[in-house]
């Protein structure tokens, strides 16, 4: 479960004005900090921008995102999007941070200048960018008429800069995270565990779960046992030993008729058309390996990252 709290800190400045369009209701540089618990994930009322000056971390969210954090990275944290960041056990690291929220922030998240999918950026030179950050905060000290809208448009001057800036690559945490997911999927091929039970495994909610699955992977975590289960079928098939009945037992199906219906969805064939298109069994020593253009769904379903040729419905 998510608890809502304050954002905590080492407060440097809190504004009490505020604008039609929106504000900066906080800023502050947070030297020695330990970041968030693992759990239970926190969750914020407004937005936050977290900039890493010196040390390194993790940051996870439950839709799904998580990666490491170094020096130069900015960290944008959503209203009602849970999460948890910060440095190793034992460590510490320095931040400046602004707590900020309004229409204008909402209408940049409602057309994807600001998106959850996307909440790390890669800002260098640390110096420039700390120095961008502290003039909203300089803003954010003044007394005069101006300065809260001042400070959001300081603030979003900031963010339209970052915003220029590449995506930030992660591809090997993904690619762990894939091979962990589709581990999880494979070793249920009976389905005995509800999927948002799988998500629950890799601490996510089964909606940020599916999303990543599918953004990885291209086909949902649903869609990617069965084929995994059909190819496992495949393999059985091929081996010889197991009559259908069988295999429909093996694989969790109520009976052979609802296993051959399944088979024929992913495959375009029956179980017996298959097993009767197979060459005989002196020579299936590779079939049986799983290898190959064999089975419609075994080429698939061997590495997770590669779906090309999927029936992706």
């Amino acid at each position: 479960m998510a608890e809502r709290s304050p954002l905590p800190s080492q407060l440097v400045v809190r504004a009490a004005a505020t604008t039609a369009v929106g504000a900066v209701r906080a800023a502050g540089r947070l030297r020695a900090g330990r970041g968030l618990p693992v759990a239970p994930l926190r969750v914020l009322d407004s937005y936050a921008a977290v900039y890493l000056l010196a040390g390194s971390g993790r940051y996870a969210d439950a839709g799904g995102t998580r990666t490491a954090l170094a020096p130069g990275d900015l960290l944008l944290l959503f209203p009602g999007l849970g999460h948890t960041y910060g440095p190793p056990p034992g460590q510490t690291w320095s931040e400046l941070y602004l707590l900020f929220d309004g229409p204008v922030f909402d209408l940049w998240r409602s057309t994807g200048l600001l998106d959850p999918a996307r909440p790390v950026r890669r800002l260098e030179p640390v110096d420039r960018w700390a120095t961008a950050f502290e003039r909203v905060v300089a803003d954010l000290q003044r007394t005069d008429a101006g300065a809260a809208l001042s400070a959001v448009c300081a603030l979003l001057s900031v963010l339209a800069d970052a915003e220029s800036t590449p995506p930030r690559e992660d591809a090997q945490a993904d690619h762990w995270w894939l091979s962990w997911a589709s581990a999880l999927l494979a070793a249920d091929l009976r389905r005995e565990q509800p999927l948002d039970a799988v998500a629950a495994r890799m601490s996510m909610s089964y909606d940020g779960f599916r999303k990543r699955f599918r953004r990885l992977a291209g086909v949902s975590p649903a869609r990617y046992r069965a084929l995994r289960c059909i190819d496992r079928a495949c393999e059985l098939l091929a081996d010889g030993e197991l009559t259908g009945r069988q295999i429909a037992a093996a694989l969790g199906f109520n009976d052979e008729f609802h296993f051959s219906r399944r088979f024929h969805q992913i495959t375009g064939r029956t179980p017996s058309q298959f097993r009767a298109a197979l060459p005989p069994l002196p020579h299936r020593a590779t079939i049986s390996s799983g290898r190959g253009d064999w089975c419609p769904a075994g080429r698939v379903t061997r590495e997770p990252p590669s779906t090309r040729g999927v029936d992706r419905r």
